[in-house]
């Protein structure tokens, strides 16, 4: 396989140095060190969704810089076509806005002082050809310093902003869906090497079953090569959503959200990889939509061994509808990991996406809280996997994205395709209950 060419610009260590004045004698007025700062970074001349906004954390002027805790890093992902249309220059600008204030704004107009910029020039040619360039690491200068008769003491002294820029390779594999994941698409793969428009290669294809279709359908039983106890379980799971009523019986058949399948095949025909919803997707009593207290939850399922009837839990995906200003679909996606008699399950992914615009469904330590806490994280390496996700009514023809240090084989591969096929079927299953799903979601009720 041919991997694309990213790369990865990650600015860490973000610290504000504001210079010092003295408090004011009375109430009135803002002493510095008081008021939030944050940060936008953009490369310049790239589009606006490569532009990330982060809180900076403040040190005293006086005070060593490691005694104060560091804003989180701050990752912007360059693609292939980004990749080169950077390449071709001496070298990409970086700029660093600094702010003091609020986020947002007020009546129309920005709550917050800008304090200066930081440009950084950062070769992304080098970091393409495999290396790791440190572009920024210290303390610099932010802004002019105020001048005039009426500047209080040291307040020509300049505010500073300490930060490590680096960019490094991070290469890709690529794939797309041909179609929407229920209506049985190809999936192919982009090529890396080749120029926009190459042809692009047919890797998988992807089976979609709904209700009694999934439950008549063999190719999911659990065999010997799982333990006992996760054979048990993986039945108990199947046999109440596939079969059962389960939750959500006092529904209409119209209206059940459950026993959606997907299956991931090679192109001999053989299974590799599956995303089995194994809890319904129901609406809250009183309410119309999936709460986040009662998610919906797919498994997914890796095949193991030389028959395409070995399953092996990979995953466990729940989703729900947010609440709140921004109607989201929000979830969580836990490593499975199957020790005898007990079952450890690891988050490595939690966030919500938009209904309305879509997004992106990302595995990052680099973006996932708990890994930049310093918890243990379960996959080696860096980016693991991303995949877009359109917003409702919209078609989707999913695009992913895998860590090449995450794939040993087509399989491994397979299963984070059932994962995006399973993140973008969730956009539906959490649909409000008032709107009817697509017929390609509802095959029993046309049965």
């Amino acid at each position: 396989m041919d991997p694309c060419a990213f790369v990865r610009v990650t600015v860490d260590q973000l610290l504000l140095k504001l210079p010092a004045v003295p408090r004011p004698s009375s109430s009135a007025g803002v002493y510095p060190s008081n008021s939030p700062c944050f940060c936008t970074l953009t490369l310049q001349d790239h589009p606006s969704s490569l532009s990330r906004t982060a809180l900076l954390p403040l040190a005293c002027a006086s005070g060593p810089a490691a005694a104060a805790a560091h804003a989180d890093p701050v990752v912007l992902s360059l693609d292939a076509d980004a990749v080169r249309r950077l390449s071709a220059r001496p070298a990409a600008e970086l700029v660093v806005s600094v702010h003091a204030g609020p986020t947002g704004t007020t009546c129309g107009m920005g709550a917050s002082r800008a304090l200066g910029r930081v440009r950084v020039a950062v070769d992304v040619a080098r970091a393409a050809a495999g290396e790791t360039v440190v572009a920024r690491d210290g303390w610099v200068d932010v802004g002019k310093p105020a001048s005039g008769p009426s500047a209080p003491p040291r307040a020509s002294a300049r505010a500073q902003i300490h930060m490590v820029v680096r960019a490094e390779p991070d290469p890709r594999y690529v794939f797309q869906f041909g179609g929407e994941p229920e209506c049985g698409p190809v999936v192919y793969q982009v090529p890396g090497g080749a120029a926009r428009g190459g042809q692009r290669q047919p890797v998988f294809t992807c089976r979609f079953s709904a209700g009694r279709r999934a439950a008549r359908s063999r190719s999911l039983t659990p065999q010997s090569s799982m333990s006992r106890s996760t054979s048990r379980r993986l039945r108990s799971w199947l046999s109440s959503t596939l079969h059962g009523e389960g939750r959500d019986g006092a529904h209409s058949r119209r209206e059940q959200r459950k026993g959606w399948t997907v299956t991931i095949h090679d192109l001999s025909g053989s299974p590799v990889a599956a995303a089995s919803m194994v809890t319904p997707f129901v609406p809250s009593p009183g309410s119309g939509r999936v709460s986040r207290a009662n998610p919906g939850a797919w498994l997914i399922l890796q095949a193991t061994g030389a028959g395409p009837s070995s399953w092996k839990p990979w995953a466990r995906l729940e989703a729900w509808r947010e609440r709140g200003p921004v109607d989201a679909l929000g979830y969580r996606l836990e490593l499975v990991f199957d020790s005898g008699a007990h079952e450890c399950a690891v988050p490595i992914a939690e966030s919500s996406i938009s209904t309305k615009r879509g997004g992106q469904f990302v595995i990052d330590p680099a973006t996932f809280p708990e890994a930049a806490a310093g918890a243990a994280w379960p996959l080696a390496g860096g980016f693991v996997m991303g995949s877009t996700v359109e917003g409702e009514r919209r078609a989707s023809r999913p695009t992913v994205q895998v860590g090449v240090q995450h794939v040993a084989c087509m399989g491994d591969v397979a299963v984070f395709v059932a994962l995006s096929a399973a993140v973008d079927l969730c956009m539906d299953a959490c649909r409000l209950f008032s709107q009817r799903l697509r017929k390609e979601l509802c095959q029993d009720q046309d049965e």
